[in-house]
């Protein structure tokens, strides 16, 4: 008697990753709907995943271990091999170090039942390994449960490129031949685009159909693909693989609308997670991620850069000028309205990003910061640039001087000596720091001030987290103006000791390099009173823990 079909294939892709693949198999095994066949897929692993794979299908008769002769290297070998042995006539994927929800494969297979679409696909929750926090992927994609008759009427889809979101009609994917690109990096974007522009109509559904974690801070010899963008390789194997879109997009007759706004995808989320990193990196490898990029930005059709905003415009035309000490300047504090430096106008009276007018259309067109009004916003959106000149140890155990210096390109601020605030809150209380930033010239204010961590109004309970001081400026008639306080990207970190707290003083190393501030319990408040806080909660009794532990901090302080 041949075997029962079940409703649904879920493979998971497995390479050395004993560990979590368990994790991975019970999240299935715990779904809503049991009636689906799960298949390990190892891409040759040499560790013991082997062995727990086959101990995980020898306990669930639900589960085949499949596993390839040799390591392909990605993604695409294992899912394909998985799919030519699937007996579902639906698909879905999974990671071996994520999860799905329990409720998953029911409502995406829920969807499939209720009309005839070609794939479903649902909300992405995002983890942080390090924090525990969790985020919506595109939250905004999928907020409305709806069906889309093909991707032309809702080409900002393409945003949303994972295959472990969706769940696959099996005909609709022999129907194409549509199969994972072998050989290749980010394989999912182009499997994406391509069962996007294929299918002829899909259900978005608001339910969490996956739990995807990340890990930004992993050892750079052990991120994901996704997290090596330290590497030169990694930007030629993006962009190979945004050149495979555009090559099955002209095969397709795909209208000019649709690669608009797929090459506006590439620079709001490709391009602009490389553009994040750039002052962190060596001339060296800018040199090589220009050489890279540039070309392939030349063939983008120009509305996808009309639709970015004037900042991240800014940037992409220093990298195209080979400007790229100024693309560096340019990319600290990118969506926080940090200005720049300095303008300059032309004689027309137009402002454009540093110190020259550019000497091309296109340098004039994207570099033009005549919209933002930077002389006219009103004061407590203004936009200024707060960089710190110098960090030393100051005079106390845990103190830190400061020498910082405000730009300010739109001569919002009036000449003479300045009221200027630091403030920070490790805890629900704001400890603020007021100085005097004194003017060095038009548009330019420099000051001194001293931070004494041991000031610092720490919860009684413990802080145990990362916290970046901001400036704030002070006009006349008390409206306030509050920014990001840039930091050195290579001054020595210090550490301290307060209040049953390890301080480390350091550069944030990663986004605008901030100076950042970095508190850990030690002693009793972290191995006694910190978890018991926790266990507690909120409730009666946690407030009580509270207030006693207030008491014997200030007791034993």
């Amino acid at each position: 008697m041949p075997a029962r079909t079940p409703d649904v294939t879920v493979t998971v892709i497995v390479f050395n990753d004993a560990e979590r693949l368990p994790r991975a198999v019970a999240s299935l095994q715990a779904q809503t709907h049991t009636d689906i066949e799960i298949v390990i897929s190892d891409d040759h692993s040499t560790d013991n995943t082997p062995q727990v794979a086959r101990e995980l299908a020898a306990a669930d008769h639900r589960i085949t271990y499949l596993r390839l002769p040799e390591n392909s290297g990605g993604c695409s070998a294992p899912r394909n091999r998985a799919l030519d042995i699937a007996r579902a006539p639906y698909l879905m994927f999974l990671d071996s170090d994520d999860e799905l929800p329990p409720r998953a494969v029911e409502s995406l297979l829920a969807a499939h039942r209720e009309r005839e679409i070609d794939f479903a696909m649902g909300a992405v929750e995002r983890v942080r390994v390090d924090t525990g926090r969790t985020s919506l992927w595109m939250p905004h994609l999928v907020a409305e449960r709806r069906t889309v008759d093909g991707i032309e009427a809702e080409p900002g889809l393409f945003f949303e490129h994972l295959s472990t979101s969706k769940m696959y009609a099996r005909a609709f994917l022999d129907r194409h031949g549509l199969r994972f690109p072998e050989g290749i990096h980010y394989e999912d974007q182009l499997f994406s685009a391509q069962a996007y522009c294929l299918a002829k109509s899909f259900t978005i559904i608001p339910e969490p159909v996956y739990r995807w974690y990340i890990a930004p801070y992993v050892a750079e010899t052990a991120a994901s693909i996704s997290n090596q963008r330290h590497k030169l390789s990694n930007v030629r194997d993006r962009v190979h693989v945004q050149e495979l879109i555009d090559d099955f997009l002209a095969a397709g007759g795909y209208s000019a609308a649709l690669r608009e706004a797929k090459d506006y995808k590439f620079l709001k989320h490709d391009f602009r997670m490389y553009a994040g990193d750039l002052p962190f990196r060596d001339d060296a490898w800018l040199t090589g991620f220009a050489d890279l990029m540039n070309p392939y930005l030349a063939r983008l059709a120009p509305g996808a850069f009309a639709r970015l905003p004037r900042a991240e415009r800014v940037v992409v035309q220093l990298v195209r000028d080979g400007r790229l000490d100024d693309a560096r300047l340019a990319a600290r504090g990118l969506g926080h309205g940090v200005a720049p430096r300095v303008t300059v106008s032309d004689a027309r009276g137009a402002v454009y990003w540093g110190d020259r007018v550019p000497d091309t259309a296109d340098g004039r067109r994207e570099l033009a910061l005549t919209e933002l009004a930077l002389g006219e916003r009103p004061f407590p959106r203004a936009q200024f640039r707060h960089e710190i000149l110098s960090v030393e140890r100051g005079p106390g155990p845990a103190s830190v001087a400061l020498r910082v210096r405000t730009y300010d390109p739109g001569l919002r601020l009036p000449v003479g000596p300045q009221i200027a605030s630091l403030l920070l809150s490790p805890g629900r209380k704001r400890m603020t720091v007021r100085f005097r930033l004194d003017p060095v010239r038009p548009g330019i204010f420099e000051g001194r001030v001293l931070l004494d961590l041991s000031t610092a109004p720490l919860p009684a309970q413990g802080f145990d987290g990362v916290r970046h001081p901001l400036l704030q400026l002070q006009a006349q008639g008390g409206l306030r103006n509050t920014g990001l306080l840039l930091a050195p990207l290579d001054f020595p970190a210090f550490t301290a000791h307060v209040h049953r707290h390890k301080v480390t003083v350091e550069p944030e190393g990663r986004g605008a390099g901030r100076l950042q501030t970095r508190f850990e319990p030690v002693g009793v408040t972290a191995k006694v009173v910190q978890p018991l806080t926790r266990r507690l909660g909120r409730g009666p009794v946690g407030r009580r823990v509270r207030r006693t532990a207030r008491l014997v901090a200030s007791a034993t302080r």
